[in-house]
C-alpha cells in the first residue's frame, strides 16, 4: 500500500508531502484545486512517460518519491527478477531534469521505465472517469474474466508458447520466401556450378602452366645459349674445363717439389670436378627444352579458360575460382535442403498448434464455469446501487485465430431496464450506468485478486444521493482487503473515509501553489457542509454534515 508520497517541483507543486493510511481514505477538493495534479504525480513513479512540461520552475529538477508496503503481495519474484534487493518497504523515486532526462530509482537501484511500468501495475490501478470507458472494450472485458479466474500461470504458459508459434511462422514465412526465389536462381548456380566444375580446377595449376609457356616461347633462346656455354666449357682446344685439367695436372707436380702448392692443388681438382658437374647439368637442361606448338597451343587453350573464368567472376586467381565453386556448392546444398527445411518448421508448428489448443482448451474452460458467479456476483452489486432490475450477461464467443489471450472474445451483454433487451454496452449503458458497472466489476476483483491499492478518481459520474451511498459503502467494503483512495466530489462517499484529505488552491503574490492536508474532525465537518450546500455554511448544512459523518 501507498504510505507516503513527496512531489517537489510538479505543476502548481513547489513542495509537498502526505502521509496516507489503510483501509479507506477520501480526498475532496474544489475544482482547479488540484487533484489531478496528485495523481500526475503519482503517475510518474507508476511508468508514466513526462516532459519539462510538468516543471513548475524551469530551472530545477521534479523529484515524486513514493513509499510503499509491499509485505505479503508476492514481490519476491519481481524483485529477484529484476536483480534488486527486496525489502517490505519500497521507495521508487522519479527525477525529470530540466533538459528533459529521466531518471528513476527503486530502493536506491536505478531502473529503466519498463520495470517501474511493471511494478507500477503491481502496486496500483487507477481508475479515472475516461477509463470507465473501457469497459466496453473485449479487451477489458476478458482481463477481467481472467482477473476473476486467477489462472495466471496458465495464461502465461499459453502466451510464451504463442510467442514460440507467431516465431515459427515467421521462420516458415521466410523459407518460404527462399524457396521462391531458389526457383530462380537454382537453374543459374546449377550452370555457373557445371561451368567451373567442367573446368576441373586445381590450385596452383595456372603459375606452373604460365611457367611452362614462358620457357616453350623462348626455348630456341634458350637452347642456343646454353649450347654456347656447353661449348665454352667443354669443347674445342681450348675449353674450360681442358685449361682447368692441365693446370690441375701441373700444380699436382709441382706440389711435389713445393708442399704449399698442395692445398691450392686440392681447390683447383674440386673445381675441375664442379665445373664437370656443371657442364653435364647444362646439356641435360638444353635436351630437356623441346619446342612443342601443339604444347604451346594446348597451354594457351588452357590458359584461356581459366582467364575467362576469372574475368567472368571478376577475380585474378584459381584459388578464388574454387572458393566461388565451393560457395555455389553451399547454395545449391541449401536449396536442396530448404523442403527438409519447411517440412521440419512445419511439424513443429503443427506440435505448437497443439499445445496452444490444449492451453486455449483449458482456459476457455476456467474463463466459462466462471461466467456464472461473475454474472451472478455483478448483479448483486448492481442491486446495492440501486439497479434491481438491471440484467448482465458474458457472451463468450471463439475466435478464427489465436491472439494473446487465447482465442475467446468476451461481450459484456447489459439492460438497466426489466425486461429490456441486452445489448453491448456502447448501444445501452449511460455514463452513469457505466460507472456503477465498472465499480461492481472493480469490487468483485478485490475479492480475487491481491493488489494492495486501488485509486478511484471521480468514478461516482453519473451518481448522487442515495446512490452516492451505496457506491461508498461498497468502495469501504472493497478497503477492508486493499488500500482504497477516492477522489470524490460527492459528500455521501467522502464522509465513508477512515481518513478525508482535502487538496486546496494557496494563493499568494505572485503564484498559486496546490496544498493538501488531513482533515481534523471539525474540519471534516466543515468540509462536508461545503460540499452539501455550497461554499456558505449553514447550520443545517452543518447538521446534515454531521449525521452523514455519524452514520
Amino acid at each position: 500500500m501507498l504510505t507516503h508520497l513527496f512531489i517537489n517541483n510538479y505543476a502548481l507543486i513547489d513542495s509537498l508531502e502526505i502521509d496516507f493510511r489503510e483501509g479507506f481514505t477520501t480526498i475532496t477538493g474544489e475544482t482547479g484545486a488540484g487533484k489531478s495534479i496528485l495523481l500526475g504525480a503519482l503517475s510518474l513513479i507508476l511508468g508514466q512517460r513526462a516532459d519539462t512540461q510538468v516543471l513548475l520552475d524551469k530551472s530545477k529538477k521534479c523529484i515524486v518519491e513514493g513509499t510503499f508496503r509491499v509485505k505479503d503481495y508476492g514481490f519476491d519474484d519481481f524483485f529477484f527478477k529484476n536483480e534488486l534487493e527486496y525489502d517490505n518497504e519500497v521507495i521508487i523515486r522519479r527525477e525529470i531534469s530540466p533538459i528533459g532526462k529521466s531518471r528513476t530509482f527503486i530502493n536506491d537501484t536505478p531502473v529503466n521505465l519498463d520495470v517501474l511500468k511493471e511494478i507500477g501495475e503491481m502496486l496500483v490501478d487507477i481508475h479515472s472517469q475516461h477509463k470507465t470507458l473501457t469497459i466496453q472494450e473485449s479487451k477489458f472485458q476478458l482481463d477481467f474474466i481472467d482477473s476473476y479466474v486467477q489462472h495466471d500461470n496458465l495464461l502465461f504458459d499459453f502466451k510464451k508458447e504463442f510467442i514460440h508459434f507467431n516465431t515459427l511462422k515467421s521462420e516458415l514465412s521466410v523459407f518460404l520466401e527462399k524457396e521462391k526465389q531458389s526457383k530462380t536462381d537454382l537453374d543459374y548456380f546449377n550452370f555457373q556450378f557445371e561451368e567451373l566444375s567442367a573446368a576441373k580446377l586445381i590450385a596452383g595449376e595456372q603459375e606452373e602452366l604460365e611457367k611452362v609457356l614462358e620457357i616453350l616461347n623462348h626455348a630456341e633462346e634458350i637452347k642456343l645459349n646454353l649450347n654456347k656455354i656447353s661449348a665454352s666449357l667443354s669443347s674445342g682446344d681450348f675449353n674450360l674445363i681442358s685449361g682447368l685439367i692441365e693446370a690441375n695436372s701441373t700444380i699436382n707436380k709441382l706440389s711435389v717439389i713445393y708442399p704449399v702448392l698442395s692445398e691450392i692443388a686440392e681447390r683447383l681438382n674440386s673445381c675441375c670436378i664442379e665445373l664437370k658437374d656443371i657442364s653435364g647439368e647444362i646439356e641435360a637442361a638444353e635436351q630437356k627444352v623441346i619446342y612443342s606448338s601443339e604444347k604451346i597451343s594446348e597451354i594457351n587453350e588452357r590458359l584461356d579458360v581459366l582467364y575467362h573464368l576469372q574475368q567472368k567472376h571478376r577475380v585474378n586467381s584459381v584459388t578464388e575460382l574454387l572458393d566461388i565453386q565451393n560457395n555455389i556448392m553451399g547454395k545449391l546444398s541449401a536449396i536442396t535442403s530448404l523442403d527438409e527445411h519447411i517440412e521440419k518448421i512445419n511439424n513443429q508448428i503443427h506440435e505448437s498448434e497443439k499445445k496452444l489448443a490444449t492451453l486455449t482448451s483449458s482456459i476457455t474452460k476456467n474463463r466459462k464455469k466462471a461466467l456464472p458467479h461473475i454474472e451472478k456476483g455483478v448483479l448483486e452489486i448492481l442491486k446495492k446501487l440501486a439497479m434491481p432490475d438491471a440484467c448482465f450477461s458474458v457472451n463468450l464467443t471463439q475466435l478464427a485465430e489465436y491472439n494473446n489471450s487465447g482465442k475467446d472474445k468476451a461481450v459484456f451483454l447489459f439492460n438497466a431496464n426489466k425486461g429490456g433487451e441486452k445489448k453491448e454496452l456502447y448501444k445501452v449503458a449511460s455514463g452513469g450506468e457505466l460507472s456503477r458497472l465498472m465499480l461492481s466489476i472493480k469490487s468483485l476483483i478485490s475479492e480475487k485478486k491481491l493488489l494492495p491499492t486501488i485509486i478511484f478518481d471521480e468514478i461516482d459520474q453519473g451518481v448522487s444521493g442515495d446512490i452516492a451511498d451505496k457506491a461508498g459503502n461498497i468502495m469501504k467494503k472493497m478497503s477492508d482487503t486493499m488500500q482504497v483512495i477516492v477522489i470524490t466530489h460527492l459528500p455521501q462517499i467522502a464522509v465513508k473515509g477512515s481518513s478525508h484529505f482535502l487538496v486546496y488552491k494557496e494563493i499568494n503574490k505572485n503564484s498559486a501553489s496546490t496544498r493538501i492536508k488531513m482533515l481534523s474532525e471539525n474540519e471534516r465537518i466543515s468540509e462536508i457542509a461545503k460540499m452539501l450546500s455550497g461554499n456558505e455554511l449553514t447550520k443545517a448544512a452543518l447538521e446534515n454534515a454531521k449525521v452523514l459523518l455519524k452514520n
